[in-house]
């Protein structure tokens, strides 16, 4: 576990990384699972050298929501349970769509805080899990793939990105990818924080809400909110005062979303007036490749050169196993 306290500066507590024959925990706080996907990822989990977990209720659809994985009380009971467990070392979330805001305030804080620091891993609805994971757990998180979806599935560099993360998080410092570019200029240091916009929008007066992003970089990207729909989320945002003293912006995908070009000017009128360095299409969320993002840890956003650097690794060193006396 990283041992720097947990300030502005320094960014949140940094859980250990992954070696070969640690133990993730595969749960289900949204949407429905695929049976099909769900094995082809725990497949691919496994052949990391993990050993997977896939928590009680995954595979459960709400008896009368069927936009839900089961009900509140089991998705939160699954998560509880995955997190309290101490041989688990990371849990990545199998999907999104909607269900997390629903579960999210079921979940023994207390007992959660008191469990030694592991992994989360998700994006999307998943958002706010990172919210509250960082505000009550005090956490650094990673807004990355998810275990049965497509990007995880079906393209390499993604997974590949997220694999590098979990275990060698030292070679993935700094993010940037063939799409990014300027649409504010300049350069801003603060703590990464974000996810989706509509979701944070969501987060807004809730118990783990932040009065404000102040000394943060926020990333940000969205599916399926057309460019009047992403006005009225980032309007929202702004009016709730979540971009005080926000430092900086990465701007991600906006799969779904209408034409780029429209997308585009709503962000830039939206947050070009906070006179701060923002990134266009860095390369995460919602897109047919993604990269992982960490949550909570200190970077450099550089809106000229397209990118985010890390200041620290998104996970923490850890000793090595002990080795066997020689005989």
């Amino acid at each position: 576990m990283d041992q720097h306290p947990t300030t502005p500066g320094r960014g949140l507590t940094r859980p250990p990384h992954l070696r070969a024959g640690d133990h993730i925990a595969v749960v289900a706080t949204s949407g429905p699972i695929d049976p099909q996907r769900l094995a082809a990822g725990t497949a691919l989990l496994r052949s990391w050298g993990l050993r997977v977990t896939i928590a009680p209720h995954v595979l459960d659809t709400h008896p009368v929501l069927g936009h839900l994985a089961g009900t509140d009380a089991d998705r939160a009971a699954d998560f509880q349970a995955a997190w309290l467990d101490p041989t688990v070392d990371a849990v990545i979330c199998a999907r999104g769509g909607y269900g997390v805001h629903r579960m999210v305030d079921l979940l023994d804080w207390d007992a959660l805080r008191a469990a030694p620091p592991k992994v989360l891993i998700g994006f999307s609805d998943v958002s706010s899990l990172h919210e509250a994971v960082a505000q009550r757990l005090g956490l650094t998180t990673l807004y990355g793939p998810m275990s049965a979806t497509a990007a995880f599935l079906g393209d390499g560099p993604t997974a590949e990105h997220l694999r590098r993360t979990l275990f060698e998080p030292a070679a993935t410092t700094v993010l940037t990818s063939a799409t990014a570019a300027t649409l504010v200029p300049g350069r801003a240091r603060g703590i990464t924080a974000g996810g989706c916009t509509h979701v944070l929008a969501a987060e807004r007066g809730t118990p783990a809400a932040r009065p404000s992003y102040a000394g943060h970089i926020l990333v940000l990207e969205d599916v399926n909110e057309h460019p009047y729909q992403l006005d009225r989320i980032l309007t929202q945002l702004l009016r709730s005062g979540a971009f005080d003293g926000v430092t900086g912006v990465a701007l991600g995908s906006w799969e779904g979303c209408g034409p780029l070009d429209r997308v585009r000017d709503v962000m830039l009128d939206r947050l070009g007036p906070l006179g701060i360095p923002v990134v266009w299409e860095l390369g995460f969320g919602h897109c047919p490749s993604t990269l992982t993002v960490p949550l909570g840890v200190p970077a450099l956003l550089d809106a000229d050169a397209g990118t985010l650097t890390l200041e620290l690794p998104a996970l923490a060193d850890r000793p090595e196993p002990p080795r066997a006396p020689a005989e």
